[in-house]
Order: C-alpha cells, then sequence, then structure tokens
C-alpha cells in the first residue's frame, strides 16, 4: 500500500452544535485511503474554567501546526465569535480554509463562504478530496 500523507487538520465548531463536528469526524474516518491527526477539541474535554484571552491563545496553539482548518457551515456561526476567531487566525498565518456545506444547507453563512478556500458538499468524498487539493 502507498504511504499515506497524516493531514493535520483542525476542525472548527461550537461545542453547543457537537453533533456536527462529530459527523465530520465520522466522514474524515471512514474515508478510504485518508489518514489524519485530529488537533481540535471535542466537548467532552472542554476548556472550562479559561478566561477569553486564555482560551483565544488555546485555539491558536491548536491552529498553528494544523495543516488546513475545517469549518463544518451552519446558521450558528453568525452567532460565534469563536468560530470568527478561528477563521480569522487562520487566515492570518496561511492555513488554508475548507467549508462544508451542510447537507439540507439553503445557504452557507457569508462569513464562511468570504474566509473559505474552497466550499464542499456534506459528504465524505468531497471532503476529503478538497483537503487534499489545499493541503500539499
Amino acid at each position: 500500500m502507498p504511504y499515506l500523507h497524516d493531514h493535520k487538520l483542525f476542525i472548527s465548531h461550537a461545542w453547543k452544535y457537537s453533533d456536527r463536528y462529530k459527523r465530520a469526524v465520522e466522514f474524515l474516518n471512514a474515508a478510504n485511503n485518508f489518514k489524519w491527526s485530529n488537533y481540535s477539541v471535542p466537548e467532552d474535554k472542554a476548556f472550562n474554567g479559561m478566561t477569553s484571552e486564555e482560551l483565544g491563545e488555546q485555539m491558536k496553539r491548536q491552529i498553528r501546526p494544523c495543516q488546513c482548518v475545517v469549518i463544518v457551515s451552519g446558521m450558528y456561526v453568525n452567532h460565534s465569535d469563536w468560530i470568527q476567531y478561528e477563521m480569522d487566525f487562520a487566515k492570518q498565518i496561511g492555513k488554508p480554509i475548507l467549508g462544508i456545506k451542510r447537507w439540507g444547507e439553503q445557504r452557507s453563512p457569508q462569513s464562511v463562504v468570504d474566509c473559505a478556500d474552497e466550499m464542499v458538499a456534506w459528504n465524505s468524498a468531497s471532503i476529503v478530496a478538497a483537503i487534499r487539493r489545499l493541503v500539499p
């Protein structure tokens, strides 16, 4: 079998909507011939008791070593300052951003469309193909 590149990904999400995060992880785990490392923090490992400044620094530590930031879009993104913070920081340091249009979504938040290097459909094949294009 050929060598599989280990894609280092940060999946941006709101813990309040962690079902979307979990589904994105399932898509990536189910992909054939695709290896990846998760640099994001799931809800069960949430950073409780941190100040906003500490949380911001922690997010930066997670994003810096990753190769691509994945945004599971949804209109909740419009109400999450932290997701915008993550997208802004990723752009600032030159990380590619992949936006995922959720299945059945009529429209994606403009902030995600504006920041994303690419927007793809809510399925494993589209997500993996885009990551391979965005990550050298």
